[in-house]
């Protein structure tokens, strides 16, 4: 594995689902000696609140909850 010009490096897609580090993750690094360690960085809001949280607002159909459930019923 090389370091580019811009001090980039791929992680393995194996260690990366291993890990979960998912696109947009946060990572820290720390060094101890000689050793590089790279951590996924705890964050209060997690990907499922971000994700809800960029959707809000965006299904305005401008149809009430009963017809919309009206259409999501079997007859």
């Amino acid at each position: 594995m090389r370091i580019t010009s811009k001090g980039q490096v791929t992680i393995p897609i194996t260690i990366r689902e291993k890990l979960g580090f998912l696109p947009n993750s946060e990572v820290e690094f720390d060094v101890e000696g000689e050793t590089l360690r790279v951590r996924m960085v705890k964050t209060e809001r997690n990907r499922g609140k971000a994700l809800v949280s960029r959707m809000r607002g965006k299904a305005t159909a401008g149809m009430s909850t009963e017809k919309i459930m009206a259409l999501t019923r079997s007859d």
